[in-house]
C-alpha cells in the first residue's frame, strides 16, 4: 500500500501558516485550496473548498497516466491529495492530483475543524448496467466507555484491522477510504468510508463479495471458486416473514450464532456507515436481513440490528439499505417492519439516536405518514385521539411523536391547550408521499415469536 503521511509524522517541514499561491511543494496536511469536483475534466470546471487530510506518493499505473498526457511532464503528479469538502459529507471524500487544485488561488492555513454538511449527493455506484443510488444510514452512540490507554496512530490503525472496532477511533486519526470498489452480486459500487477490512485487501482495486455468506476475497477467480462450495442460498437464520408480492423476505440472525456471518456484514455496512458503532463482538445483537428472491436464491438487499436487552427501549440499532437499492422504497420497509416487532413485543420503540442526515429524513417520513394515517382514520370516526393514544397504537415513542408533529407545523394553541391541526399542505404532501410507497409490511405475513434470553446468556458466554 502507498505510503500515507499524516499530521503525526510529516516528511517534510511544515510552511508557515500563511497565504500564498499553491504548488506540489508547499500543500501540507490541512492546509485548505479549491478543488474541481469533476473529475472527468470535461467542460467548465467546478471548484469547492477543500481541506487536505492526508497525501501519499501517487501510484505508479495512475501516475503515468496522468503525466503522459501533460506537455510539461513536471514532478507535479509525484503526490495524490485525500481531500475533504468543506461544507460537505465525508462520503466525497477523495484522492486528486494536483491537476484538480486551482493553483491560481491563495493557499489557506487550517481552521477550526470544519464542519460538514448532510445534504451532499454521493457519487454514483455502477452496476452490469449503471446505476445511482444512496443507501440509507443511521448513526448511533453508545454509552462514554471508561478512559481506554492511549494508542498511536500505527497502534489504532493496527488494532481496526485485526480487531475490528466498528466505533469512532480515540484519537481523531484520519480514515482514509481504504476500498475503491466492491462487487456484491451482479452490482459494483463505490464505498463511501473507511471499513477495517485486512490490510492485504486495501491494495486492490475490488474486493469481491458473496451476497450469500458475505466472505470476501481479493481476486474474482476466488470468488468463483468460492461459489462452487457455498451452500447459503439465503442468510443463516430463520425466515420470519415472506411475501410474494413483492418477492421479499426478511431473516433474523443471532449474533451469538452467527458470528462469521454477522461479522462480515458489519464490515460491508461501515463502507457506508460514517459512525457505525456496532463492535466487532456481535454476541449483543440480532440482525434482521431483508432479502428480495429470485430462482437463484435470496439477494442481501438491507438489514438493521436490534439490541437483545435494550434498557432505553431502543428497536433498532444501526440500519443499511445498500446503495444498489436505495431510492426503492426500503428503507422505510426495514424501519416499518422493526416497528411492527415492536407491535408484536409490546413495546413502545425508538431508534439509537442521533440519527444521520438521510437516517432522520427516512424515519421523519415514516413517522408523519403513520401518524397521519392515523388521524385521517380517527377523524373520518369522528374520534378523539391523544399522543399517548397514537404512541400505544403506532407504538412510536411519544418524544418522536412530538418532534414530528412540531416538524409538520400541526400542533396549535386552542384555549389554554394544544391540538392537533393539519394544513392543506400537509395533507397534500401525505398524499403524494403515500403514492411513491410501492412496498408495504402485511403483518399477517410476520410469522415471529420475541426471543426470550435468560440473565446468564446476555452475558455473551453461553
Amino acid at each position: 500500500m502507498s505510503e500515507l503521511y499524516s499530521p503525526a509524522t510529516p516528511p517534510y517541514t511544515l510552511p508557515t501558516p500563511t497565504s500564498t499561491f499553491i504548488t506540489s511543494n508547499n500543500i501540507y496536511v490541512g492546509c485548505q485550496l479549491y478543488v474541481d469536483i469533476k473529475k472527468d475534466g470535461q467542460g467548465e470546471r467546478e471548484y469547492r473548498k477543500a481541506q487536505v487530510l492526508t497525501i501519499r506518493e501517487a501510484n505508479r499505473s495512475s501516475r503515468n497516466n496522468i503525466v503522459s498526457n501533460d506537455e510539461n511532464n513536471n514532478d507535479d503528479f509525484q503526490c495524490e491529495y485525500y481531500v475533504h469538502y468543506l461544507e460537505y459529507n465525508k462520503r466525497l471524500d477523495e484522492w486528486v492530483t494536483i491537476d484538480r487544485i486551482d493553483c491560481s488561488r491563495q493557499i489557506e492555513p487550517p481552521n477550526a475543524t470544519p464542519s460538514v454538511s448532510n445534504g451532499a449527493t454521493p457519487p454514483p455506484c455502477t452496476m452490469a448496467s449503471p446505476y445511482l443510488g444512496s443507501p440509507l444510514s443511521i448513526g448511533s452512540v453508545t454509552p462514554s466507555p471508561s478512559p481506554a490507554p492511549h494508542l498511536t496512530r500505527e497502534q489504532e490503525l493496527e488494532k481496526l484491522r485485526h480487531h475490528g472496532a466498528m466505533t469512532n477511533s480515540q484519537s481523531n486519526i484520519v480514515k482514509v477510504k481504504n476500498i475503491e470498489k466492491i462487487q456484491i452480486g451482479r452490482y459494483i459500487v463505490s464505498p463511501w468510508y473507511f471499513s477495517p477490512y485486512p490490510e492485504e485487501f486495501c491494495d486492490e482495486p475490488m474486493i469481491y463479495i458473496c451476497e450469500y455468506c458475505l466472505s470476501y476475497f481479493a481476486k474474482e477467480r476466488q470468488l468463483r471458486r468460492h461459489l462452487k462450495k457455498c451452500k447459503l442460498l439465503h442468510p443463516p437464520g430463520n425466515e420470519i416473514y415472506r411475501d410474494y408480492d413483492p418477492n421479499i423476505s426478511f431473516f433474523e440472525v443471532d449474533g451469538h450464532h452467527q458470528k462469521t456471518y454477522c461479522r462480515n456484514l458489519c464490515l460491508l455496512s461501515k463502507l457506508f456507515l460514517d459512525h457505525k458503532t456496532l463492535y466487532y463482538d456481535v454476541d449483543p445483537f440480532l440482525f434482521y436481513i431483508l432479502c428480495v428472491r429470485d430462482k437463484k436464491g435470496c439477494h442481501i438487499v438491507g438489514h438493521f440490528s436490534k439490541e437483545k436487552d435494550s434498557q432505553e427501549g431502543h428497536n433498532l440499532a444501526c440500519i443499511l439499505t445498500l446503495p444498489q437499492y436505495q431510492r426503492q422504497g426500503y428503507g422505510r420497509l426495514l424501519i416499518s417492519f422493526s416497528y411492527e416487532l415492536s407491535k408484536v413485543e409490546g413495546k413502545i420503540g425508538t431508534p439509537e439516536k442521533p440519527l444521520s442526515d438521510l437516517g432522520l429524513l427516512s424515519y421523519r417520513s415514516y413517522w408523519s405518514e403513520t401518524i397521519i394515517d392515523l388521524l385521517l382514520e380517527m377523524h373520518s370516526n369522528k374520534e378523539e385521539i391523544s399522543i399517548h393514544d397514537i404512541s400505544e397504537t403506532t407504538k412510536i415513542d411519544p418524544k418522536d411523536i412530538l418532534q414530528t408533529l412540531q416538524s409538520l407545523g400541526a400542533l396549535k394553541p386552542y384555549r389554554a391547550q394544544q391540538i392537533i391541526f393539519l394544513s392543506d399542505s400537509v395533507l397534500a404532501a401525505h398524499k403524494r408521499a403515500k403514492k411513491k410507497n410501492l412496498v408495504s409490511i402485511d403483518e399477517a405475513l410476520l410469522h415471529w415469536t420475541p426471543p426470550r434470553f435468560t440473565q446468564s446468556q446476555l452475558k455473551y458466554a453461553y
